[in-house]
């Protein structure tokens, strides 16, 4: 019988390239790697890589087994994942979605103090509904409410969208502009500025742009960085802005390595969600992490 792992590892190297890489996503040893690879191949008598000094190419038959077992595998983890919640009773195991930079300023100081085990996940919305309702996750943080019955969405915080920029910006033109009230000296201004943005999510600066010019921006960021908390460690006391919920940037503004630049003409507010199953077993421990978040979020509190 075929080995799962064999499996899992096989697709690890054919979407990562190498068995460094599918090493790294496996948390396993690279030998380890290798011998599974070499164990499918001898098993199903067929070449699955051609191996050059830095790929692992896939062969066509590497490629007609990745088409077949790829959803095969992404579900048999997922039950996996489900099963081990409920393999020991004593010590529940809750699942919560959310964005990395929510994490990291709510509950990440005090994940070592739940009294149940925890798995976080960075996931955006469209997956992390998806994943809650196949119940891979118990909690998911939003800024969105979907129309979802069998969910129930607790508002528990706000963020502000807001414009900053690095302390060493010149924003003496802007301010002039802005104080005239001049829609297209502010849009010129800001053009010209250096834009900091993150890879494949650019939401909040859509909205921003659209809210107070009523329309999509027309120009590309500058540098493109992996998440907005990097956006806050490029602009520390140098040159360039960017659009950033309030709460990553408090902080920078105090101690002003930072400089709140606007606010907009409307100041653009997103509730923040907590949503869960109805229903869900563990509703115990997911009370406990709402009013933890609710608890380490007070900057945002009032909703």
């Amino acid at each position: 019988m075929v080995n799962f792992e064999w499996y899992r590892t096989f697709k690890a190297v054919y979407e990562t390239g190498t068995l460094t890489g599918a090493a790294q996503v496996l948390y396993a040893s690279q030998p380890g790697v290798s011998l599974h690879i070499n164990s499918l191949e001898s098993y199903t008598g067929y070449q699955l890589f051609e191996r050059t000094s830095r790929k692992m190419i896939p062969t066509e038959r590497g490629k007609v087994l990745y088409n077949y077992i790829k959803d095969a595998v992404l579900k048999l983890e997922d039950a996996e994942q489900c099963f081990r919640k409920n393999s020991n009773s004593d010590t529940p195991t809750i699942s919560i979605g959310m964005c990395m930079e929510t994490f990291q300023y709510s509950i990440e100081p005090y994940i070592s103090t739940l009294p149940f085990d925890a798995i976080i996940k960075f996931v955006e919305y469209k997956e992390a509904v998806i994943e809650l309702e196949k119940g891979v996750l118990d909690l998911v943080v939003s800024a969105k409410k979907g129309l979802e019955k069998h969910f129930e969405y607790k508002a528990f915080s706000k963020e502000r969208i807001v414009l900053i920029a690095g302390s060493k910006t010149p924003t003496g033109t802007f301010t002039n502009a802005l104080a005239a009230n001049s829609l297209s000296g502010i849009q010129k201004w800001l053009k010209q500025q250096v834009w900091y943005g993150t890879t494949g999510d650019m939401e909040h600066l859509r909205s921003f742009w659209n809210a107070n010019f009523k329309k999509h921006p027309d120009f590309k960021c500058n540098y493109i960085v992996p998440n907005k908390s990097s956006i806050i460690r490029c602009l520390r006391n140098t040159n360039g802005i960017a659009v950033l919920p309030d709460f990553l940037c408090e902080e920078a503004l105090k101690d002003q390595s930072v400089k709140l630049l606007w606010e907009g003409f409307e100041p653009i507010e997103q509730t923040l969600y907590l949503a869960k199953r109805k229903g869900n077993m563990y509703q115990k421990q997911l009370e406990y992490l709402e009013n933890l978040f609710i608890e380490k979020m007070p900057v945002l509190a009032g909703v």
